[in-house]
């Protein structure tokens, strides 16, 4: 039986002029100093207060899980509300957090200072964003969304080196109240002037309620076989590779390559998500939902597979690392879509934010599983042909999907 694409709900509220480029600098701001920050501040942090790595990591970690679960009340509000008061609020939160990382005395405040900015994260990256562009084009959400996730990957690449420079001249803590600033400066503005107060479809006396029958209706189809299958579909994808893609340095010393070539193999995994994310509409355009989870799934597995046998030489290596990151790529626009390409845009902020709790709360995992693996396994080549077994398993699994 083929699967039949459900004719996906119109938009449902005019777009404010310009928001789709304000909400594309937004996410990408946000992702850059709310995410991408802590990997850079890490060693000086540490240096400076003698906290460990694995606590400090520990506290980034805890924060995706708050992120995880707030991100259900984020798509609820989303859909009763509009994005702009709930986005315009998690902004300045995420400014409170950054500002509380700055000021952070004792490990347990810095501990939550990332509990908050995990709660901000939930109202200011990928999933609310996804919800909003769904709601504008409705069924033309895919290059719009496509937009957004080239934008914002360039969040690493903007960001990281900033984040480097500044605290190399200022010191992290001075360097954490400038980012707090920057990201008051860009993001707050951006979300109070372009984002729609409430949708135009639900009458304002209404907006703050989901009535019964909605929650019954949500409820009924975050329950079905088919919707708990996909969704562990895609937390077991986004687990295998991200783990591998974040140890793919150490990954590489073990074949022999030079630290400076495998560093540089992993930024040309971005290269690889950016293609992946480029080629994905004409996926979406030429193949079923089912036919292409299946594939890029599948494409995913062999890439991660080809890591862990093949011993090099090293431009094939750096090959394989720029497939894999394309099918990481491709994944991020996967789980953008999936629910809406299955089940429509109705709820969609709610449906979708059950749906992606999972994946926000496993990628917390992601960056300890790989050296734990790899300790547990003797190496980081059992490590990547273990997640590519399970990759593999996946893949086969959406075939029921």
């Amino acid at each position: 039986m083929t699967d039949r694409r459900p004719a996906p709900s119109p938009a449902t509220s005019d777009r404010p002029r310009g928001a789709l480029t304000a909400l594309c600098v937004a996410v990408t701001t946000s992702w850059g100093l709310l995410y991408y920050s802590l990997p850079v501040a890490l060693t000086p942090i540490s240096s400076d207060t003698g906290w460990s790595h694995a606590a400090i990591t520990g506290a980034f970690s805890a924060g995706l899980i708050v992120s995880a679960a707030a991100g259900l009340r984020v798509g609820k509000v989303l859909d009763t509300r509009g994005p702009r008061t709930v986005m315009t609020g998690g902004a300045l939160l995420g400014v409170l957090a950054l500002v509380l990382v700055a000021w952070a005395p004792t490990l347990p405040v810095f501990f939550l200072a990332w509990l908050l900015a995990g709660a901000a994260q939930a109202t200011v990256l990928y999933p609310p964003a996804f919800a909003v562009i769904t709601r504008w084009y409705g069924p033309r959400r895919v290059r719009p969304l496509t937009t957004l996730t080239l934008v914002a990957g360039l969040a690493s690449t903007i960001f990281a080196p900033l984040t480097a420079w500044l605290i190399h001249h200022l010191g992290w803590r001075t360097s954490y109240l400038l980012l707090a600033g920057l990201l008051a400066a860009v993001t707050v503005p951006l979300h109070a002037l372009f984002l729609n107060r409430t949708w135009s479809d639900i009458p304002a006396a209404a907006s703050g309620t989901v009535s019964a029958q909605i929650r019954a209706d949500i409820r009924a189809l975050t329950r079905t076989p088919r919707f708990i299958t996909l969704q562990a579909t895609m937390a077991l994808a986004t687990l295998t590779l991200y783990t591998v893609t974040l140890s793919l340095i150490p990954l590489l010393l073990e074949r022999g390559v030079a630290y400076a070539t495998a560093a540089l193999t992993l930024g040309l995994v971005g290269t690889g998500q950016v293609l992946g994310r480029l080629g994905y509409s004409a996926l979406d355009r030429t193949t079923t939902p089912r036919v292409r989870t299946v594939a890029i799934l599948g494409a995913g597995a062999l890439g991660l597979g080809a890591l862990a046998l093949i011993p090099g030489p090293y431009w094939l290596l750096i090959s394989l690392a720029v497939i894999t990151g394309a099918a990481r790529g491709c994944l991020t626009l996967l789980q953008a879509t999936a629910v809406s390409d299955r089940w429509g845009t109705q709820n969609y902020g709610s449906v979708n934010a059950v749906f992606t709790a999972p994946m926000t709360a496993i990628g917390a995992l992601a960056p300890v599983a790989g050296p734990v693996l790899a300790g547990l396994l003797g190496s980081y080549s059992a490590m990547t042909t273990l997640m590519a077994l399970a990759l593999a398993g996946v893949a086969l699994a959406s075939t029921r999907t």
